[in-house]
């Protein structure tokens, strides 16, 4: 193994940065709303920066943790992760918010979220699997059929919560993971050809998904009702030009887009900062996962380059997906911003596998 050099410094700069603007902005979107129906301006203000200021302590262990170690604890962390997804169903233990049961916790205020945990154990065991396949991953019978039937116990437990957003992440980093492992491309093209009619299946056996699916191809046929989300993002996304109508001023936050918070939170960066402000934020997930790339190329061995790929895909995959739901380029779903929406369990877990990642980065040669 490399000699031990310092951690990415690009990666923790892009991190800090993302997450520092993610604090300011949770609280110029929720101050209004929070207000109002919390009775707390600071509500959502001081839940981001105790979950980031945690988020900073498990990035700062994990990258000093040996990887290899969490490598040897990979399939102990994976059923740990099956065990908090199945428990949140048992009443009493499971919470559920709008009609979906996806939190574990005591009381309404400290929950969290068994999902976002097991995005990193699931990166964390197939980097592991897939490591040990060598040649057997352009197989069949050893290098598919097992990673089917994993993604049909995982993305199985996470629809039925339901959450059909982040069963799709999963699947896609399933899937990803696989390809850049080595697989034979007739079995991914095989894969993604049974998954396209499964999500289509999965669309039109909810009423509420085909509502939001309709309303995507045509938002303005019910301004008022299915598609008003899309409508008042693509407003504070036009009224913010270029140069934003100043943090603070934002008018969509005063309760017309719900929860700018969370899954609208870039809308409302466009709207307050502009063109420049959203510019910003895409070039700094660009330099993370540039970065990520990077590492994964010059990792010291496969664990930690499925690694590292697994969890660049993952980000990229969720960037990909809120961004496009902001600008209606895809049907809205509830995928948070890395680093940005409130939600104390996606940024915790999230720093936490991102500490991983710089662990893999010391044992690197790369310029840093």
């Amino acid at each position: 193994m490399a000699k031990k050099n310092p951690a990415d410094f690009i990666i923790i700069f892009s991190v800090i940065l993302l997450t520092c603007i993610g604090v300011i902005m949770v609280f110029s979107a929720s101050q209004y709303s929070a207000g109002i129906k919390l009775k707390d301006d600071f509500y959502y203000l001081k839940s981001q920066i105790r979950w980031a200021l945690l988020g900073f302590i498990a990035m700062a262990i994990m990258s000093k943790f040996p990887y290899k170690k969490i490598q040897k604890m990979s399939n102990l962390i994976f059923i740990i992760c099956l065990f908090l997804l199945a428990i949140k169903f048992i009443p009493g233990i499971g919470i559920n918010r709008g009609g979906a049961t996806r939190w574990i916790g005591i009381g309404s205020r400290y929950t969290i979220q068994p999902s976002e945990l097991t995005k990193i154990g699931l990166i964390i065991f197939m980097a592991n699997s897939l490591s040990k396949k060598k040649e057997e991953i352009r197989t069949l019978t050893k290098g598919i059929i097992p990673y089917i039937f994993l993604m049909g116990i995982v993305c199985g437990i996470i629809i039925l919560e339901p959450d059909f957003s982040t069963a799709v992440i999963m699947g896609a980093i399933i899937l990803s993971m696989v390809f850049v492992a080595g697989a034979n491309l007739k079995y991914i093209f095989g894969l993604i050809a049974l998954a396209i009619p499964a999500m289509g299946y999965l669309i039109v056996s909810a009423e509420y998904r085909i509502v939001r699916f309709m309303a995507f191809l045509n938002p303005w046929e019910d301004m008022a009702g299915d598609g008003y989300q899309i409508i008042q993002s693509l407003l504070a996304l036009g009224s913010g030009g270029l140069f934003g109508q100043g943090l603070g001023k934002g008018k969509q936050k005063l309760l017309y887009i719900p929860e700018p918070q969370n899954d609208f939170i870039f809308s409302h960066i466009g709207e307050e900062l502009g063109l420049i402000g959203t510019t910003t934020i895409i070039i700094l997930f660009l330099l993370l996962i540039w970065r990520g790339i990077r590492v994964a190329l010059h990792a010291p061995d496969m664990f930690a380059s499925l690694y590292a790929c697994g969890l660049v895909f993952m980000i990229a995959f969720q960037v990909i997906i809120n961004i496009g739901v902001a600008t209606s380029i895809l049907p809205v779903t509830g995928i948070p911003l890395p680093f940005i929406s409130a939600g104390g369990s996606s940024l915790f877990f999230l720093m936490g596998g991102i500490g991983i990642l710089l662990n893999i980065s010391r044992h690197t040669t790369i310029d840093k």
